[in-house]
C-alpha cells in the first residue's frame, strides 16, 4: 500500500487512470487518502477513476460481445465464475452492474458475461457509467474521510511488516474460498 501511495503522489492521475481501467479499487482508495493528505485533488481523482472504470468495463463488454471465439479459450478455467455471473444477472438483473464494481474476483468477468448475452449496449453503457460514478464517489469520499485511519494503519504495517502478508493471505484466501463455494458443482445423487 505504501508503494501505491508513493506512486500515486508521484505520477498521480496517470496511475489512477491506468489502474482504474481494470478495477482500480485500491487506487481510488489511495487517491482519497492522498487527497486527505493534500497531495491530490479528490474531485479530479473521482472524475479520472470514473472515466477509466467506465471505459475499462465498456471494453470488456465489447470483448465479450464481438470477440466471443477469441475470448472463450481464456475463460476456459473460469467457466463456473462465468456461469455464476450469468446466474447473478438473471437473479438480480441490472443491480449486478452496480454490485460488481465492489466485488473483487468477479469484477472483470461480469462485463464479459453480460457482453456474451443479448443485453442492450446502450443500457449497459448508461448503467455502467452510473455505477462507476457511484463506485468512485463512495470509495473516494469514504477513504478521504477515513484518511487519518488509513495513514495510521499504513504506519503500523510499515513498522510491523510481517503482519501484512498474513492479512493479505487471509483476505485473498477468504475471497477464493467464497468463490469456490459459490461456483461449486452440486453432487448428483
Amino acid at each position: 500500500m505504501q508503494d501505491m501511495l508513493t506512486s500515486l503522489s508521484t505520477y498521480g492521475y496517470i496511475v489512477l487512470f491506468l489502474y482504474s481501467l481494470g478495477g482500480g479499487m485500491i487506487a481510488i482508495i489511495a487517491a482519497g487518502v492522498l487527497s486527505y493528505a493534500g497531495k491530490m485533488d479528490l474531485s479530479v481523482s473521482i472524475v479520472v477513476a470514473t472515466a477509466a472504470n467506465t471505459i475499462g468495463d465498456m471494453m470488456l463488454f465489447y470483448v465479450g460481445r464481438y470477440n466471443k471465439q477469441a475470448v472463450m479459450p481464456y475463460l476456459a478455467n473460469h467457466k463456473r465464475k462465468l456461469a455464476y455471473s450469468h446466474i447473478l444477472m438473471k437473479r438480480h438483473g441490472d443491480k449486478v452492474i452496480f454490485m460488481q464494481k465492489f466485488v473483487y474476483g468477479i469484477k472483470t468477468l461480469v462485463p464479459i458475461a453480460i457482453g456474451l448475452t443479448k443485453y442492450p449496449v446502450v443500457k449497459f453503457g448508461v448503467l455502467n457509467l452510473l455505477a462507476s460514478i457511484l463506485w468512485a464517489i463512495a470509495l473516494g469520499v469514504g477513504s478521504f474521510y477515513m484518511g487519518e485511519i488509513f495513514i495510521n494503519i499504513g504506519s503500523y504495517f510499515g513498522s510491523h511488516g510481517w503482519i501484512m502478508p498474513i492479512v493479505m493471505f487471509v483476505l485473498l484466501g477468504s475471497i477464493w474460498f467464497y468463490l469456490q463455494q459459490v461456483t461449486k458443482k452440486k453432487e448428483k445423487n
